[in-house]
């Protein structure tokens, strides 16, 4: 069963709403097959199979996750995804695709997806991976502090970075959760299998070498001095003293 989403924190005795997932995929059987499953493990699940149907019905509706395709008619899943982030919508998104390699998740990745699944894959696998999106989306505070990393202040309750002149670093689930690995570890060497433990759970049986993309990511994002590679162990978060 998934974990229920509340924004809130509900008072005793009150029910809390179910998460509520929208999947944009034109694979008519493949997608009514994933809504069936998720609203079994007792998701709310609406369902539609052009891209930009999904944009639309993504920007207007208070979705948890959203599950896209890539391949759609209309508009296309990197396209729909670029269009929610640069509107400001934060919910985690599940790419699915039936292409394969780093260029076509690094493409993802930049447009602002949370965690990216190639197909075919195994539902399992799956619904582990929307498990652990609901479950960074609906993590709250109390007693998490406030993390100060060179001219940058990690958030680990509230999920978000700030620079020191002000202003917030956007960053998507993933991002964040990498970085956090790290700065929860500083001065020590996080190891990319470590890191694939803590951020993309035991079911993860894609590429290790995604850690890299993400790594990537964030100095492109913080500053390249900041994530020290250090060759055949991990990696070194490095803030000056």
């Amino acid at each position: 069963m998934l974990p229920p989403v509340s924004h809130h924190r509900p008072a005793r005795g009150a029910a809390r709403r179910p998460p509520r997932v929208l999947i944009v995929e034109d694979e008519r059987r493949l997608a009514l097959s994933l809504a069936a499953g998720l609203t079994a493990e007792g998701c709310a699940v609406d369902v539609v199979h052009h891209g930009t149907e999904g944009l639309h019905r993504a920007s207007e509706g208070a979705y948890d996750l959203v599950v896209l395709d890539i391949m759609l008619p209309g508009t296309n899943g990197y396209r729909v995804c670029a269009a929610l982030r640069a509107a400001g919508h934060d919910m985690p998104i599940l790419m699915l695709t039936a292409k394969d390699g780093e260029y076509d998740e690094a493409e993802g990745l930049d447009t602002g997806a949370d965690d990216y699944l190639t197909k075919p894959f195994s539902y399992v696998v799956l619904v582990a991976r929307v498990k652990a999106l609901l479950r960074r989306r609906d993590r709250t505070g109390g007693g998490h502090a406030v993390h100060t990393v060179g001219p940058y202040a990690v958030d680990t309750a509230a999920r978000r970075v700030t620079r020191a002149q002000g202003g917030e670093v956007p960053l998507t689930a993933k991002e964040f959760a990498v970085l956090e690995q790290l700065v929860l570890r500083r001065d020590e060497v996080v190891s990319k299998s470590e890191i694939l433990e803590h951020v993309w759970d035991f079911a993860y049986e894609g590429d290790p070498n995604i850690v890299e993309v993400y790594v990537s990511a964030l100095r492109r994002k913080l500053g390249a001095e900041l994530i020290r590679t250090v060759r055949g162990a991990g990696y070194l978060l490095e803030v000056p003293r």
